[in-house]
């Protein structure tokens, strides 16, 4: 798989969990001339806090150059609720297809602890940004 050579790392902790993201450009399975631009992003979810945590959603929202708006919810990550003691961390890769050739997505984590107490954790903001944008928004 090719990738743009914008090695960006993304992060946010919230109350101990950490979230960072690197987002890449697919190059290889985009077409700019259909209007398809396609990123894959690995995410790595570290667990700071004293509590054990289990991943049960996660909220997304992908917004592109043109202002088109998506919103993704859904049951845990990649098909996976991970459980995370602390000091344990967990990584995975999906990816985000746009009509528009950037944009940038955020979101959320909802984990619930061993008392049964969610805890909503921050995705931080992070920009899709491909080769074919000839105006990179601000």
């Amino acid at each position: 798989m090719s990738g743009s050579s914008d090695n960006a790392v993304y992060e946010s902790e919230t109350e101990g969990v950490l979230v960072r993201v690197r987002p890449r450009f697919l190059d290889d399975q985009s077409e700019p001339t259909a209007n398809r631009y396609i990123w894959a992003y690995d995410v790595e979810i570290e667990n700071r806090s004293d509590r054990t945590l289990t991943l049960t959603t996660r909220h997304w929202r992908i917004v592109d150059s043109k202002g088109h708006a998506q919103h993704v919810d859904g049951e845990g990550v990649v098909g996976q609720t991970p459980r995370l003691a602390p000091g344990e961390a967990f990584q995975y890769t999906s990816g985000a297809p746009l009509a528009a050739p950037s944009g940038f997505m955020s979101g959320s984590y909802d984990f619930l602890d061993d008392t049964g107490a969610l805890l909503s954790v921050a995705i931080p903001a992070f920009s899709l940004d491909s080769p074919f944008e000839r105006s990179r928004p601000s």
